[in-house]
């Protein structure tokens, strides 16, 4: 991953850095939904993560630090699945499939997005920075499947039309999350899947070089 904020450990043994980093993230945001970032206190996490306030300290320095863990892994799951897909295929049936694996990610995820909203006011001001240009890396991703269809001809779109689609694709999978109270009495996640990209692609339809596909997923 480029440019990803360094979190200092004292343990040299990566595989354990991670295990313990995945205990500390689920704990964490447990904590954080409950309480909130500043309500809640590094010894807390230490405990819903299963090990001792010595041992939390030796895998960050501050409580920030799970904030910053939170984002990259939210980055890492969405860019190992869009990398997955043959991106360079350029057809509206690998856009949609990308779609779908990105809403997948978000559904995985919805506790850990909706944490990192919430909280991100919580963030210094060097903080915050980082955490919006990971947030437009991922958008990025999804810009990439889209020009990908441009360039193989499938798709007339400029430049501002191809940003704006891909930050409704990303809003809309993050919504799954944000709305989940309402939105999952309603539909299963195979349904909206499907319903967001039918809207979603019959706003690009006229812009379809080669006419509409069948099908969504």
């Amino acid at each position: 991953m480029k440019d990803k904020r360094k979190v200092h450990a004292s343990v040299k043994d990566e595989r354990l850095v991670e295990k313990r980093r995945d205990q500390m993230i689920k704990g964490a945001v447990s904590l954080f939904k409950q309480k909130g970032f500043h309500r809640t206190t590094t010894r807390e996490i230490a405990k819903a993560a299963g090990f001792s306030i010595g041992t939390l300290y030796e895998y960050i320095r501050t409580k920030e630090d799970v904030l910053y863990l939170v984002c990259d892994r939210i980055y890492e799951q969405v860019r190992l699945e869009l990398e997955e897909l043959d991106v360079g295929e350029g057809t509206m049936e690998s856009l949609k499939l990308g779609i779908v694996h990105y809403f997948q990610v978000m559904d995985r995820m919805q506790d850990e997005v909706l944490v990192m909203y919430q909280e991100a006011k919580s963030l210094s001001k060097d903080a915050l920075p980082y955490v919006l240009k990971k947030e437009m890396e991922m958008v990025g991703m999804v810009e990439g499947l889209i020009q990908s269809c441009v360039d193989r001809g499938r798709l007339d779109l400029d430049s501002e039309r191809i940003h704006l689609l891909a930050q409704n694709v990303f809003v809309q999978g993050q919504m799954w999350g944000f709305r989940r109270w309402a939105l999952q009495k309603r539909f299963s996640l195979e349904d909206y899947m499907n319903l967001q990209i039918d809207l979603l692609f019959a706003g690009v339809i006229g812009y379809e070089t080669h006419g509409r596909t069948g099908g969504v997923i």
